[in-house]
């Protein structure tokens, strides 16, 4: 295990259970802003929203699928269910089966985001214990790395600016982990978790992974972009009754204010796959 790593852990609970985990040696790999024009793009998720939690109402019994001695009704599982959104958005509907993801059934793509969970906590070697021994949370560079390991994409890379962050929405849609503060579970009825003016100050309750699938609006003046007036649109797992019909939205303002506790990674599929 790197020795080099930066470990930011959070306390988990069932739907929230992203830890920060910095990698040096993959963070070099990034796509800096060139002053390429930034435009308003879209990624649409192939798979209905997921939902991390009700698992037993969804038919998903932790008992008899996992070995568990009874069931548990929901799971720390963002990370692997952000990354099963941004898999059915890279992999055509032929690749997504191949790889044992039922893009049409939601029952069936929540098991399969359970599966990245859990191979989640054993990439994270930094972690003495894995799931499903113990619901501990995961990191979205350990569910980047399964899926490189089950070459389901070619590479990832990181953004660590709003320019980066832009510059890797042009190409595709981005994971990210942050600090979910009570206020974020509350959005106004745009799906806008931000919009309490004084989110900073609520109650920090873990850590949170969503897949971002939209720049929605951009907005620069004299060439500069500003913060405060763009938008970032990401599918959560929380159902489709949370927010926007699962999404919520957020402004580049406040990912500039969380950015020393925010990671962005992008998986990437640069290579054709038969």
């Amino acid at each position: 295990m790197p020795t080099d790593l930066t470990i930011r852990t959070y306390d988990t609970a069932p739907y929230l259970g992203r830890h920060q985990v910095l990698d040096p040696r993959s963070l070099a790999y990034r796509r800096p802003y060139d002053g390429q024009p930034l435009r308003a793009t879209e990624w649409e998720p192939r798979i209905p929203v997921l939902d991390q939690q009700n698992l037993v109402a969804q038919g998903i019994y932790t008992s008899q699928d996992y070995g568990l001695d009874e069931d548990v009704n929901a799971l720390s599982s963002c990370t692997g269910n952000a990354a099963t959104a941004l898999l059915s958005i890279l992999l055509t509907k032929e690749q997504a089966t191949g790889a044992g993801l039922n893009t049409a059934d939601a029952t069936a793509a929540e098991h399969y985001a359970i599966g990245l969970y859990a191979d989640a906590t054993e990439h994270d070697q930094w972690q003495d214990a894995q799931w499903p021994s113990q619901d501990v949370g995961s990191s979205g560079l350990g569910v980047a790395k399964v899926l490189r390991d089950r070459g389901l994409i070619d590479q990832y890379g990181h953004a660590t600016t709003a320019e980066e962050f832009c510059t890797l929405l042009q190409a595709g849609p981005v994971l990210m982990g942050l600090p979910w503060h009570s206020a974020f579970s509350e959005p106004d009825s745009s799906g806008f978790v931000d919009a309490d003016p004084s989110w900073a100050t609520s109650p920090l309750e873990g850590g949170h992974e969503v897949c971002v699938t939209a720049l929605e609006t951009v907005v620069t003046q004299d060439g500069l972009l500003l913060p405060d007036q763009t938008v970032i649109r990401f599918r959560n797992s929380w159902s489709a009754s949370w927010a926007d019909h699962g999404d919520g939205r957020l402004t580049l303002a406040t990912y500039l204010a969380m950015r020393d506790q925010v990671d962005i990674i992008q998986p990437r599929l640069d290579g054709v796959r038969p």
